[in-house]
Parts: C-alpha cells; sequence; structure tokens
C-alpha cells in the first residue's frame, strides 16, 4: 500500500514537472529574459564591468552585511551540484547544446536577477536585530499589497531550500566521500549536521563570514583544474564549440533533440544560477549596499548568474566535452561523468580533488540555503521559538540526505523551483515599473559622475517602505548644475 502511494506520488510529481518545464515555464522565463534585457537596454551588457566593479568595491568594511559578503552567500547557494552533476546530467539527456541553452537563459537572467534584486532592497525592512531582510516575499507584500501571495512564495522557498535542496547536497557529500575515500555515510552525515548547526545557528552574519571565507577558495580551485584540462586540449576547443552550437540548433543529431537539448538547458541552468526563482534576492536584501542604492545590489547579483553559468557552468561542460568520455560514458551520468572526465585527463587524484570540491560546494550550499529560507520563516512568523524549531528541521533534513537515497527528492525539488519561479516572475512584473525607475535614477546619478545614492522621498509612487532606511536626510539628491542645464534645454 505504502508503496503503491509512494509511486503515485513520483508519477504526479514527474507528470507535473513534465508540463510545467515543457510547456509553461521554459517559455515564461525566456519572454521576461527578454522583456526585462529590453527595457533596460541591455544593460547586463552595457555595464557589466561596472556590476564587476561594484562586487570588488563591496569588500569594504559596512555596517551589517557587505556586498561583497551577500555576493559570496548567494554564490554559495548558487554553486553547488547544479554546477557540477547538474551539467553533467543536462549534457546526458540533451547533448552538448544543452550548454548553449544554459548560456543564453544565464544572459537573459541576469537582467533578471537585476530587477529582483533591486526590488528585494527597496522594499526590505529592519528586523529586531538591527539585520535587513527582504526577498519576494516582502515586495509581494509591501510592493503589491498581497501579503497572500508572498505567504505561498515562502512556503515554497522553505519547502525547497530549507528542506528538499539541503537534502539533496548533503546526499552529494557522503555520496562523494564514501566513494573517494569509503567513509561511513552516518558518521559523515553526523559531521555535515554538526558543521551546518554551528555556523546557522549564528544566523545570516555567520552564514555571510563563511561564506567570504570558502567561496572564492573553491571558486578559484575549481576553475584552476578546469583551466588545466583546457590547456591540455587546446586543440579540441573549436571543435567542442563546433558540437555545442551544432547541437542547440538540431543541425545534428544529439541525445534528445534540439527541443531536448533546450529544456535540459534552461532546467538545470535555472536550478544552478536561480535567476528568476526570487532565492537570491532573499540574501541580496540584506546587504547594506555600497554605493548606498537599490539598484546597485541589482548589478551584483547580476554578476553572479554570470560567474555561476557562463563562468563556472562552462567549465564543468569544458571538462567533459574536452576529456572524450561522452564517446564511451561508461555506463556514468551525473557526477560519475564529471568524475570519469576528471580521472581520464588528471589520473586517479582527481577523483580525491573532486570530492573536495564537492565537499565545499555542497556545504557552503547548505548553508547558504539555510539564509534564503530563514528569511521567509521570520515574514512567516517573528518568534524566535519558531525559527529554533525550523533550525531543528533543517538540520534532520540534512541528516536524512546524509544516509538514505532520495532520488524522487531531485523531482520534488525541481518543482518547488519551477512553482516558485511562476510567483516571482508575475510579482515582479507587476512591480517592474518601480525597479525601472530606481534603475533609472542609479544611471542617472552615474552618468554625471556622481556616487548615487536613493532617497525615497522623491520617489512618491513607491509607497509602504520600510520607514527611515532609504530617506537620505542629508541629502536629496538634488540635480546638479549640469542637469538642471538640460532640464532647461
Amino acid at each position: 500500500m505504502f508503496e503503491n502511494l509512494i509511486t503515485w506520488i513520483e508519477l504526479a510529481i514527474n507528470y507535473t514537472n513534465g508540463l510545467l518545464w515543457g510547456s509553461v515555464l521554459i517559455y515564461v522565463l525566456v519572454a521576461a529574459g527578454i522583456l526585462f534585457t529590453l527595457r533596460l537596454g541591455f544593460i547586463q551588457f552595457r555595464l557589466f564591468g561596472h556590476g564587476v566593479k561594484l562586487v570588488l568595491q563591496g569588500r569594504e568594511k559596512v555596517d551589517g552585511i557587505s556586498s561583497f559578503q551577500v555576493f559570496c552567500t548567494s554564490m554559495a547557494a548558487r554553486v553547488g551540484t547544479g554546477n557540477m552533476a547538474g551539467v553533467a546530467v543536462a549534457i546526458t539527456v540533451g547533448g552538448a547544446g544543452a550548454i548553449f541553452w544554459m548560456w543564453l537563459i544565464a544572459m537573459l537572467g541576469m537582467a533578471t536577477a537585476f530587477i529582483e534584486s533591486t526590488l528585494a532592497q527597496v522594499y526590505k525592512v529592519k528586523d529586531s536585530d538591527g539585520q535587513f531582510r527582504g526577498g519576494p516575499a516582502y515586495y509581494m507584500e509591501r510592493g503589491l499589497g498581497k501579503r497572500w501571495m508572498g505567504t505561498v512564495f515562502s512556503i515554497l522557498l522553505i519547502t525547497a531550500f530549507g528542506f528538499a535542496f539541503n537534502s539533496v547536497q548533503a546526499n552529494t557529500m557522503t555520496d562523494a566521500l564514501n566513494n573517494a575515500f569509503g567513509f561511513d555515510k552516518t558518521i559523515i552525515g553526523v559531521v555535515i549536521v554538526l558543521a551546518s548547526a554551528y555556523i546557522i545557528c549564528g544566523g545570516l552574519k555567520k552564514v555571510a563570514k563563511a561564506s567570504e571565507l570558502i567561496v572564492p577558495v573553491m571558486a578559484v580551485a575549481y576553475l584552476g583544474i578546469a583551466l588545466v584540462v583546457l590547456v591540455m586540449n587546446l586543440d579540441q576547443v573549436p571543435a567542442a564549440f563546433s558540437l555545442i552550437f551544432k547541437s542547440a540548433m538540431g543541425w545534428e543529431e544529439a541525445a534528445g533533440g534540439a527541443m531536448g537539448a533546450m529544456m535540459a538547458g534552461i532546467a538545470r541552468g535555472l536550478f544552478s544560477n536561480e535567476a528568476g526563482m526570487g532565492s537570491a534576492a532573499n540574501i541580496a536584501a540584506s546587504a547594506t549596499p555600497n554605493p548606498n542604492h537599490p539598484a546597485s545590489q541589482g548589478f551584483v547579483q547580476m554578476v553572479g548568474v554570470f560567474v555561476d553559468t557562463i563562468v563556472i557552468c562552462s567549465a564543468s561542460a569544458a571538462i567533459i566535452l574536452l576529456s572524450g568520455v561522452l564517446d564511451n560514458p561508461d555506463g556514468q551520468q551525473g557526477i560519475g561523468l564529471l568524475q570519469l572526465a576528471l580521472t581520464s585527463q588528471l589520473g586517479g587524484w582527481s577523483a580525491y580533488f573532486l570530492a573536495f570540491a564537492i565537499i565545499l560546494f555542497c556545504f557552503s550550499s547548505i548553508i547558504a540555503n539555510y539564509s534564503y529560507a530563514e528569511t521567509n520563516v521570520m515574514f512567516l512568523s517573528k518568534s524566535k521559538k519558531v525559527l529554533y524549531i525550523f533550525r531543528g528541521l533543517v538540520l534532520a533534513m540534512v541528516m536524512a540526505g546524509s544516509v538514505a537515497s532520495l532520488s524522487m527528492v531531485w523531482n520534488f525539488a525541481d518543482l518547488t523551483m519551477g512553482l516558485m519561479a511562476l510567483v516571482n516572475i508575475a510579482a515582479i512584473v507587476m512591480l517592474s515599473k518601480v525597479a525601472y525607475a530606481v534603475i533609472k535614477d542609479y544611471e542617472r546619478q552615474l552618468k554625471l559622475g556622481v556616487t548615487p545614492t536613493f532617497d525615497s522621498t522623491q520617489f512618491p509612487e513607491i509607497d509602504n517602505l520600510e520607514g527611515g532606511i532609504w530617506v537620505n536626510k542629508n541629502q536629496k539628491t538634488p540635480l546638479s548644475d549640469k542637469e538642471s542645464k538640460q532640464t532647461e534645454t
């Protein structure tokens, strides 16, 4: 009886996923990305260099959590199994062409990430501890006046990031360590739980500090290995690029065909970079931005999408495609395919390196995923008791994921992620005029050569903001002499 119930649930989840990803989300995500790209005048390309500059200057010490710490925390959540196992799965299912669609959804998603992170900053609040909090649930309540919508989003995010994704990350870590070193999964699970508890019980600031230490190390190490493989197979790079584009456009047969490549690439791309999902916007709201303007955090998160997909996911794709393992995959898929690719190029020691990379990638994802969920738990209830209970449940799911085979969790995570994206995209489209006005204000000041600041009193159309956060009491951001002359003209 129980087994039949599980089978029916799995069938229902798979059917809904097929409908959601095959007939709805692909078009919604692409349409939203195109809309925001056009309305922002291709800002992700025009001002990409400015975004990189803001990420680097975000290291400056500020009260609260810095832009760089927030960038690292969002990257900690983005960079995980999706960048390794996810890329391998996309190639296995959709062929090399899936990589092209991952790139495309990332370039369009950069604009979507810009919008959602800017809105998260605009409508952020301060909690009882003086910590900024915000995200889709908050701009749905304050910007749209729809708390019910924010509640639905919060429940979906808590389910996906607090429970489903964290169990998947823990499962990947224990598998990697068990395969590489033969460690007992139960012991590994206990260690992961204790390490996770130490950080998440310290709240958002501790998560941000840990991410600032872990993310740069793991990213540089992984990209370094990918660069070695690239140099070793430099003569194969043109052929790899050719295969990606030919497979994407259906010019030659690929596993799943052109549509299979598109679906696999977009689904894995969104899972990896989270653009449009609304998840990264939760941590984006917690930043004390530099410059002190909501749009500055939009630039930072825009760069985060680029680094995640265009840089790190491409590194995984390069390792797989250049190694030649696709010609003889030996039945491997997912992380096993990536491991086979590395060992074929660099020898057996690379399996240990990959296990180390997985530990860093997945552990950082667990603590960052928790931070997203914590903000939404606080949206639903301000009770610290509820927060402590939630932390216990998260750790329980991490332990369960460590020791159990949770094949259905991947599909369930895709389902909740897809529903989150639909709710969030609906909200940011309805609030897009607010985002456009705020971003236009930032660009106006940037063109005048002044450091952008935001004064909410100059935007009477934006109401229901948290009092005192965005009112610049010392400066009303007046028109400069140059702008006054332009206005008169």
